[in-house]
């Protein structure tokens, strides 16, 4: 029982190095589905250390060490896959074998393999397109548990003299098979629960602001005025939580709401040293309240101990201010932090296009930002991946490849017109699908049957890449070959019908929630063409997703 607790006390040194390194920068790369070279490497290095440190740290029994060493390999192994397991493992075998015992020869031995344990594990998961159970607990637990016993096993077979090897493992057996298990399965965890986050991160703070911005969009487009910033504070403190929220022009107070409205009043003049330096900068203006003090100059009982002022501009003209205020007792979380300059974005946007557009136009224009910023960042880590892969055996093709992400990103940037046709469309996602046909290779076709007639055909910006990234993410990564997505439009009783369909139907439990990029596209094509269009989504378990897409046909496109 007491070597039991000593492994775990040694392993909360390992909890703790997992959490502080999935909490820093080193990590975010980690989070993309496929690992290249470099993440491998960090990962090597992480976990030999931990193989290392887990014979350092063990607790000497019978001329032998009971120690917490092969969690290092396994969750290489199970995370990075056979080759970064079993390179982990004999470094950390080497190392025991070097430090001498009777077990040393064993122990070096089952290091190794118990990388290779892991890393076949990975393998299958893989294989079978389960990769998101690698980061199962239980998995690794179970993992762990055949690794432990295989070791015990080799120093039974390979230990002398037997006498002395059958009383270590007697002694070693339980405290070993349990802590490191439970060991391992804490630390995949924690690893789980950080990727977890970055996911959950970005989807509450986009629908977050997609929600701010279909409550306010439309509202600065009826005019910058004392009224209008009353609505925009309300909500805007609604959806954040902050302690108050104010806007001003370059001059007053427009509006305010929340704690210090006593004597925050609507049509005093801006004295607040931020604001007024936001304002003369053209730059954000942050105080914590304690490493950067904050006091209100209207009353030392305010209690308000924190602000963020951001600028409202038009054309870079800074019209006014957003201002987000915290109480003493609370600090800024860094979401709203970031959705308050995110809604400074929006709103100034808001200001300049109501100078040219009408309150319809303002809204396509949100709504396609929102689609550009929908492009998974997991796509551009895996494209990097698969160019680094291609450029080692043809530089060529790497090229090619490069020029095709860039072709994608330069056309995602300056696309900001309302509708395009069809045929530029399919140009654009073009580039999207020779990324991820060099990705997946054998495992994704693409077939493309349009009808010549209707390549002049009007649709919203960004109809198709949202739906054919589903098709490829949701559907044709989770084949192992065979995989197939098709892309046809025709003309069908007065209007045309464009199909998206691959040959998985692997996420029909996800159609419920179709995510934002799908949503914003049948939004968008209701609010244009009326609701008997739009998208329409139908799935049939392990055989195909189809998503259908009803545009109408103008009067020419029936030529």
């Amino acid at each position: 029982m007491i070597l039991i607790f000593t492994l775990l006390e040694q392993m909360s040194i390992f909890l703790v190095i997992t959490y502080l390194f999935t909490k820093s920068p080193a990590f975010r790369p980690l989070t993309s589905d496929q690992l290249g070279f470099r993440h491998k490497l960090l990962l090597y290095l992480l976990f030999s250390s931990f193989a290392i440190l887990g014979t350092y740290l063990g607790q000497p029994v019978q001329d032998a060490i009971a120690n917490t060493r092969s969690i290092g390999p396994v969750l290489a192994g199970l995370i990075g896959g056979p080759l970064l397991g079993v390179a982990t493992g004999l470094t950390g075998g080497l190392h025991r074998y070097l430090l001498g015992g009777f077990t040393a020869t064993a122990c070096g031995i089952s290091t190794t393999l118990g990388g290779l344990i892991g890393g076949l594990v990975h393998l299958y998961l893989v294989r079978r397109g389960r990769g998101s159970q690698i980061y199962l607990p239980f998995l690794a637990f179970a993992t762990m548990l055949c690794v432990e016993a295989a070791q015990m096993a080799t120093i039974l077979l390979l230990a002398r003299p037997f006498e002395l090897s059958l009383a270590l493992v007697k002694t070693i057996a339980v405290p070993m098979l349990l802590a490191n298990s439970a060991g391992a399965a804490l630390l995949i965890s924690i690893i789980r629960d950080q990727r977890s986050a970055y996911d959950r991160f970005g989807a509450h703070f986009s629908a977050r602001a997609l929600t701010v911005a279909d409550r306010t969009l439309g509202i600065l487009s009826k005019g910058f005025n004392p009224e209008n910033a009353q609505k925009l504070v309300k909500i805007i403190r609604e959806e954040t939580g902050v302690g108050a929220v104010s806007i001003t022009d370059r001059e007053k107070i427009l509006a305010f709401s929340g704690i210090g409205d006593d004597h925050h009043h609507p049509g005093l003049p801006i004295i607040t040293e931020y604001t007024l330096r936001a304002i003369k900068t053209n730059q954000v203006a942050y105080a914590d309240g304690v490493n950067t003090p904050f006091a209100c100059p209207r009353s030392p009982d305010c209690p308000l101990g924190s602000t963020l002022v951001i600028p409202l501009r038009i054309e870079q003209e800074v019209v006014g201010t957003i201002i987000l205020f915290e109480p003493k007792n609370m600090m800024f979380s860094h979401l709203n932090r970031s959705l308050g300059e995110g809604l400074a974005n929006l709103f100034s946007d808001q200001l300049l296009r109501s100078r040219y557009a009408e309150q319809k136009n303002l809204l396509v224009q949100s709504e396609l930002k929102l689609i550009q910023a929908q492009v998974n960042p997991h796509f551009l880590f895996n494209a990097l991946n698969t160019i680094i892969a291609v450029v080692r055996i043809d530089s060529d093709r790497a090229r090619d490849l490069l020029m095709h992400l860039s072709n994608f990103f330069r056309k995602n940037l300056k696309r900001s017109g309302d509708v395009v046709t069809l045929e530029e469309d399919l140009d654009h996602v073009q580039s999207y699908l020779k990324i991820e046909k060099a990705r997946f290779g054998e495992r994704l076709k693409v077939v493309t049957e349009i009808d010549p007639a209707l390549l002049q055909l009007k649709l919203p910006t960004f109809t198709l890449q949202p739906i054919i990234e589903n098709a490829i993410k949701h559907g044709i990564s989770q084949l192992l070959e065979g995989g197939q997505v098709t892309i046809s439009a025709q003309k069908i009783d007065g209007r045309a019908e464009i199909l998206v369909e691959d040959n998985a139907g692997t996420y029909c439990d996800k159609l419920s929630d179709t995510g934002l990029g799908m949503n914003l596209v049948d939004k968008r094509i209701k609010n244009q063409f009326g609701p008997e269009c739009g998208v329409e989504v139908s799935c049939e378990p392990d055989q195909k997703t189809r998503v259908l897409v009803r545009i109408p046909l103008a009067k020419e496109d029936f030529a």
